[in-house]
C-alpha cells in the first residue's frame, strides 16, 4: 500500500492510528465502576499542559490499524466500548461506530469536542479545554460535561461551559490529578454551594488499574 492510499483510508476512517486498547474498569464520570473496553486513538493538537497521555499527541507514532480489526478485538471483551485519545474526533468516527453498533455494542466517547462530531454514540462525555473550545453542535448532544479543575479560574470556565450544554447533561467537576490535594477541598465546597454539579474522581488511579 502506498502512503497516499494509506492516507485515503485514514481520511475515510477505515484506518485509525491506534495507540492502545485494553479492558478495564471505567474510572470516571457517570459510568465509573463499569467494565469497559477502551480504544485509545492517537493524534491531538489541543495540547493540555497537564495531559497524562502526551504520548498520544503525535498520530505518526501510532500504527494505522484497520478499523475492522479494532472492532473485532473490542467485541471479544465487553458490550461497552469507550473511544478516547488523544482527540478521537480528529478522525472520522463513522466507520468505527457503525461496525461497533452492528455488533450490538454500546459506544461511548470521551472528547474535548474541538472537532466536528462524527459517529453514532450512546454516551458522549464532553471535556472542554480553554485552548481549543468545543464546536457548538456538541453542546446539545453531550450526556455529561466533565470539567477538569487545575486552578481557581477553572470554576469560571466550568460555569461558562455548563451554560451551553443541554438541560439533561450531567455536570462533573474533576480535579487534575497532580493538583488533587489542593483543589479537592475547593471542589467539595463548590459542589455543596452549587449542587447542580457532581464530583468526579479518577477512581482507576486510586485502584491502581489502567
Amino acid at each position: 500500500m502506498t502512503r497516499r492510499e494509506q492516507q485515503e483510508l485514514i481520511d475515510k476512517g477505515l484506518l485509525l492510528p491506534l495507540m492502545e486498547e485494553f479492558y478495564t474498569i471505567q474510572g470516571e464520570g457517570y459510568h465509573k465502576g463499569t467494565a469497559a473496553y477502551f480504544i485509545r486513538i492517537g493524534g491531538c493538537d489541543v495540547g493540555c499542559h497537564w495531559c497524562d497521555v502526551k504520548e498520544s499527541w503525535l498520530a505518526e507514532l501510532h500504527p494505522p490499524t484497520e478499523t475492522s480489526k479494532i472492532v473485532e478485538n473490542a467485541a471479544k471483551y465487553s458490550n461497552t466500548i469507550v473511544v478516547t485519545g488523544g482527540e478521537p474526533l480528529t478522525w472520522d468516527m463513522g466507520p468505527l461506530t457503525k461496525q461497533l453498533k452492528e455488533k450490538g455494542l454500546q459506544t461511548h466517547i470521551e472528547t474535548s469536542g474541538a472537532y466536528k462530531l462524527t459517529g453514532v454514540w450512546d454516551w458522549i462525555c464532553l471535556s472542554p479545554k480553554k485552548v481549543k473550545l468545543p464546536t457548538e453542535e456538541i453542546y446539545a448532544k453531550a450526556h455529561e460535561l466533565k470539567c477538569i479543575i487545575y486552578n481557581k479560574d477553572d470554576f469560571r470556565f466550568a460555569e461558562e461551559q455548563a451554560s451551553k450544554v443541554n438541560k439533561n447533561c450531567i455536570l462533573y467537576l474533576q480535579p487534575e490529578w497532580s493538583k488533587r490535594d489542593k483543589m479537592m477541598p475547593l471542589i467539595v465546597d463548590y459542589v455543596m454551594a452549587n449542587p447542580k454539579w457532581k464530583v468526579s474522581l479518577q477512581t482507576h488511579k486510586y485502584l491502581n488499574i489502567p
